[in-house]
């Protein structure tokens, strides 16, 4: 019995709920941030570092991490498969960009928990 490659791995309402839910928390901190920005009289380290000592955003930036990293993911594969056809290339490009995008996050977790 053949079985369909895309059916093991995931499906298109997954990547649809992923995408929009990833968008709306990358969103969500966006706006918060922007609202750090303009409502905070003078930002310096103390300040920036009082921000992100608390463990609420500390698990707000991880999520927010996480969620570029499963964005990236998806949109990645989705623009590759589109453009790129010759499936060696594009599992060298896939498998080098997701590795870039897997690093962010790792780095990401070591200066956001190292504060």
């Amino acid at each position: 019995m053949v079985t369909n490659q895309a059916s093991i791995k995931r499906n298109g309402v997954q990547d649809f709920v992923s995408l929009r839910a990833s968008a709306a928390i990358i969103a969500a901190f966006t706006f918060f941030i922007a609202w750090f920005f303009i409502f905070t009289d003078e930002i310096t380290f103390a300040v920036w570092r009082g921000l992100f000592s608390g463990l609420a955003m500390k698990v707000f930036t991880l999520t927010t991490l996480v969620a570029v990293m499963i964005h990236v993911r998806i949109g990645l594969w989705q623009v590759l498969t589109d453009y790129v056809k010759a499936p060696g290339v594009r599992a060298v490009i896939q498998f080098i960009l997701n590795l870039i995008a897997f690093v962010y996050v790792a780095v990401g977790l070591f200066v956001l928990w190292g504060i």
